[in-house]
């Protein structure tokens, strides 16, 4: 296995046409349709950067900035924009085009954590990653601090030491009625 790898090494993009059958009650492209693409890209992506098969750990906030239409082409594109240890955060950008007008909307973007597995279904060890433009370190940089983040977040609100009383004068304005 190579020790390192370029971004450009593991990048993906695919693009479907949206059929009535993707669509929700509103008439519109279901979420649930993009998420399943945003994870199958994802996984590809993954898959072919650690060159093993990988799993989806977390997905790190999707906001539906744009709805998709019936009709539409959506091309959805995946890059590493992290590597850990076993794991790795891919990067997934969606865009829709109207193809008769050839308008393009960004719907959204969204980052995956995958995890290497090996035959035996344990972690890996996976190549690291080479980065060769600022973007791409600034990728790497705001992926590992939103890790840290998350860690340190959910280490705050853990059941075992967190304090409601601590919020309680902080939650006041908010829609709660406290009733301790």
């Amino acid at each position: 296995m190579e020790k390192f790898k370029g971004v450009r090494d593991s990048r993906v993009s695919i693009t479907e046409l949206m059929l009535p059958s993707h669509s929700n009650f509103g008439g519109k492209v279901h979420g649930g349709h993009i998420l399943n693409l945003m994870d199958q890209i994802a996984f590809a992506c993954a898959s072919k950067h650690s060159q093993q098969y990988c799993v989806t750990a977390s997905v790190n906030r999707v906001d539906f900035l744009n709805p998709i239409e019936v009709g539409e082409l959506v091309t959805l594109k995946a890059s590493i924009n992290y590597t850990g240890r076993t794991s790795m955060v891919v990067g997934v950008r969606v865009e829709s085009e109207n193809i008769t007008s050839g308008k393009k909307k960004h719907c959204n973007s969204s980052y995956f954590t995958m995890v290497a597995k090996g035959p035996d279904g344990k972690n890996v060890s996976i190549p690291g990653l080479i980065v060769s433009d600022d973007q791409g370190v600034r990728r790497f940089a705001r992926s590992k601090y939103r890790k840290l983040e998350a860690q340190q977040r959910d280490t705050k609100f853990e059941s075992k030491t967190f304090n409601s009383k601590d919020y309680v004068k902080e939650l006041e304005s908010d829609n709660i009625k406290i009733d301790l």
